[in-house]
């Protein structure tokens, strides 16, 4: 399979919350709004995540379990950005020695949002990468 894109898609009753979120703290834009779904592109040019509304029997997401990763250019510019700009991290900025500094804060519905920059990984770790 050849694909072009991999995206998630959130069932939630939160999605005006969610797009302000995005909006506000990663510069999101909205490429597709029918009130019930909205498609949010991180960035600009970046990755998208999308947000649903329950229809019919959907159960909505629960905000347990998921990670979103975020791999920046400079994680201590967007550390400073997002904390200066009010938001809590979840996690602290530190560096881990499988090979990324970073840090995390908690979306709306209860997402991970982990922001990162690469690292060399230590030498425990660095066997673990395939080439």
């Amino acid at each position: 399979m050849k694909t072009g894109e991999l995206s998630t898609c959130f069932c939630t009753n939160e999605i005006e919350i969610c797009r302000e979120f995005y909006q506000h703290y990663f510069a999101a834009k909205v490429i597709f709004d029918c009130g019930w779904y909205i498609n949010l592109r991180i960035g600009g040019d970046g990755p998208s995540i999308q947000f649903m509304q329950p229809q019919n029997d959907m159960p909505v997401f629960s905000g347990e379990g998921v990670t979103l990763n975020f791999r920046v250019d400079d994680v201590d510019a967007e550390h400073k950005r997002l904390t200066e700009a009010g938001l809590e991290t979840a996690m602290p900025l530190e560096d881990h020695p499988w090979g990324d500094r970073g840090f995390s804060v908690i979306d709306p519905i209860g997402n991970s949002v982990y922001i990162y920059s690469d690292r060399k990984p230590s030498e425990e770790f660095r066997q673990f990468y395939k080439k």
